[in-house]
């Protein structure tokens, strides 16, 4: 059995959503619980989701780190499945998970899709099935056994961005990390927004000044000066 926990800050377009087709996508119906870690959102996010009959703590920091470790910090199952707002996971994908687990893989996530039909994005997600640092994307979401999860210390919430990166090579570390070779789907809005090639430019420059050492607020700031968004 598993808990989801969904870290979400005005994201009313997508939450019901991503809600409904989880369950829908639950077929053995592994889920128990879906918690909504909310950083403050100033939108209906939190209405739509209590009105879904999601649980929804609001954190007392804000970030997807912190936010996360929050959620699973309410979680009661063994299996935490972390998940973006906007990102939808396969059928079946609760039965994969826990199967991959039966295994001896204590951390896992999936392959990559997205809402957007172009070659570019294709092509990246294309490599989303090999197990390369370089392109492991937080949108490919993320299981892990909740006593590795506590082990490693959960999210470092000095990590604004690439907070999944820095998890996931802890997790490496001490337990079997697996890629089903299924994708999500997540949406390609900031693609759009910012021009695909540019922003898989920006994304790059970001990882590369992650790899070299940059703090994370120059990581932060070079993020917010390069891309329209308004939030991380």
């Amino acid at each position: 059995m598993m808990t989801v926990i969904i870290p979400t800050f005005n994201e009313a377009a997508h939450i019901q959503s991503t809600i409904q087709q989880l369950r829908e996508h639950d077929v053995d119906n592994l889920i128990t619980e879906i918690i909504i870690a909310d950083g403050g959102s100033t939108d209906d996010t939190v209405a739509i989701a209590k009105a879904a009959n999601a649980t929804v703590v609001v954190s007392p920091a804000k970030g997807r780190s912190a936010q996360m470790n929050y959620g699973a910090s309410f979680a009661t199952e063994d299996i935490l499945y972390f998940l973006h707002a906007d990102t939808i996971p396969p059928k079946n994908f609760s039965t994969d998970i826990a199967m991959s687990a039966d295994k001896g893989c204590g951390a896992g996530c999936f392959m990559l899709s997205f809402d957007y039909d172009h070659w570019f994005l294709k092509a990246n997600c294309w490599f989303t099935r090999f197990d390369v640092d370089a392109i492991r994307f937080g949108d490919q979401s993320l299981f892990v056994r909740k006593s590795v999860f506590e082990k490693t210390g959960g999210f470092c919430e000095k990590h604004i961005v690439l907070e999944d990166q820095h998890l996931i090579k802890r997790l490496k570390k001490i337990t079997r990390f697996t890629i089903i070779k299924k994708p999500v789907v997540t949406s390609a809005r900031k693609y759009l927004e910012n021009g695909i090639y540019k922003t898989q430019r920006i994304f790059f420059i970001i990882y590369g000044m992650y790899r070299l050492g940059y703090s994370q607020q120059k990581l932060v700031a070079a993020y917010k000066k390069m891309i329209t968004q308004n939030k991380i």
